[in-house]
């Protein structure tokens, strides 16, 4: 049963955190002037939307795999017009940003509210970390808040690194916009629209994201604790 509350924890953490990135996406396109994911529902917290949207993504694919392997994996994805952001690749270059940015903010919430408990004595220092024990707690309802709070801290930590790689299809590939010259954008979109790219890119983004999580992890950590 502990087994199954935890899988349920981490599908309800995955879930909040992804509609929670994607409506970043969604809402930082719409103050840029594309209409598209604001005219679909996405820029809402509320996960139904998101959902409709990547049933498989956000529903089916996470619930079988932490139920298999007592870890989300799944995805999500925010329309866009492809036209605007050929117009305006610098705003789509925030556009591809915010997804991890809401992720960040959601590693900092968790990190504050877990340094709080800490400091009232009732979050304490484990004797060995695991990815739901980033800290404990000195009672039942604070060890249960201590698994969450873990969950938060290291999913939203997961997916803000991940997505930041700058590779295709993920979001970092649109961020290098931000750092084009105006005569290299056409070509450089053109090349992200390439189906062959994509593929390629989850290969590259495989091997880079355990050699880049982990010192990533580790500062966090180091920031946490100290």
């Amino acid at each position: 049963m502990d087994q199954l509350v935890l899988a349920f924890g981490w599908y309800l953490v995955f879930l909040f955190s992804t509609t929670c990135h994607e409506a970043a996406h969604a809402w930082v396109a719409q103050l840029g002037g594309d209409l598209t994911a604001y005219e679909g529902g996405q820029v809402s917290l509320d996960p139904r939307p998101h959902m409709r949207r990547e049933p498989w993504g956000m529903v089916i694919l996470p619930l079988i795999s932490v139920l298999m392997f007592g870890w989300p994996f799944g995805f999500a994805s925010t329309p866009y017009d492809p036209f605007w952001t050929r117009r305006y690749p610098r705003r789509a270059a925030w556009m591809s940003l915010a997804g991890p940015a809401a992720n960040l903010l959601l590693v900092a919430a968790a990190g504050l509210t877990m340094r709080f408990g800490m400091s009232l004595g009732y979050l304490q220092v484990p004797s060995y970390f695991t990815f739901t024990r980033v800290l404990t707690g000195t009672s039942e309802f604070w060890t249960s808040l201590a698994v969450l709070l873990s969950m938060l801290f290291i999913l939203n930590l997961i997916l803000a690194v991940f997505n930041l790689l700058p590779v295709p299809p993920l979001d970092g590939s649109g961020a290098v916009l931000l750092f084009l010259r105006e005569d290299q954008v056409a070509s450089y979109q053109n090349l992200l629209r390439h189906p062959l790219m994509s593929v390629l890119g989850l290969f590259v983004a495989w091997y880079l994201f355990n050699p880049l999580l982990w010192p990533v992890l580790r500062t966090a950590l180091h920031l946490l604790y100290f």
